[in-house]
């Protein structure tokens, strides 16, 4: 397994465990962690990272994790790691934006904006499953019991079933989902002008991982002698 495929399902499954062991104390981390809307006296704005890598029950982590696995080898085919993990986080972003535009403007989400609040890797997969899609639209997959059709027209279905979804109980899911989505879309028709959307976020990450490394306060250098030439 591609190593920051298996570092991003780690971090997914260790925080799943940590939220069931932090309910045994009393301690709800989806509250914490989940992403709250914006006017929510309990938002804060880490929350738009930290709720990508948060889930419901067994069954949410499963599915997520096993699309990431899936879609994330096929992304790595055309594409490299760090895209993939820029990818990941940005697509995440996209869904939380759309969620929270979406439950401001919208007089049908206000009700439950106050109280609402979302969680889960999805929108950040969709961002990954659209950018393969639209970026080798002619790429085929093999489905149990269907055959071997085209990745876009999945991509396509389940784009269609999140449109269909946005006045259901999960409504902020789908909306999400489909701020995802459009995000991979558009990773996929920069990428083929040649431009990366995910280059200044993995120099925002190189950046924080390189923050607490200490720089050498010398130098050494060595010189060698030079030809008369």
């Amino acid at each position: 397994m591609p190593t920051v495929t298996k570092n991003l399902i780690i971090i997914n499954v260790l925080v799943f465990f940590g939220t069931l062991v932090a309910q045994r104390y009393g301690i709800d981390l989806t509250n914490y962690l989940g992403l709250h809307f914006f006017l929510a006296s309990d938002f804060n704005p880490a929350q738009l990272i930290t709720y990508m890598f948060m889930h419901a029950g067994f069954m949410h982590i499963l599915f997520n994790m096993l699309w990431l696995y899936w879609f994330g080898g096929l992304f790595l085919t055309f594409f490299s790691e760090r895209q993939l993990g820029g990818l990941y986080l940005l697509g995440g972003i996209a869904g939380a934006v759309l969620f929270l535009v979406a439950y401001n403007i919208f007089p049908y989400f206000r009700t439950v904006a106050a109280y609402s609040y979302l969680m889960g890797a999805s929108a950040s997969v969709m961002a990954i499953v659209f950018a393969v899609s639209f970026y080798r639209k002619d790429l085929e997959i093999g489905l149990f019991l269907i055959g071997r059709i085209k990745l876009i027209y999945l991509a396509l279905f389940t784009f269609v079933i999140d449109l269909l979804a946005i006045t259901s109980t999960n409504a902020g899911g789908h909306i999400a989902h489909i701020g995802g989505a459009l995000f991979g879309i558009w990773f996929a028709a920069r990428i083929k002008e040649g431009k990366d959307l995910t280059a200044p976020m993995n120099r925002l990450l190189d950046w924080v991982v390189n923050l607490g490394k200490r720089k050498p306060k010398m130098r050494v250098t060595y010189k060698r002698p030079e030809t008369d030439y």
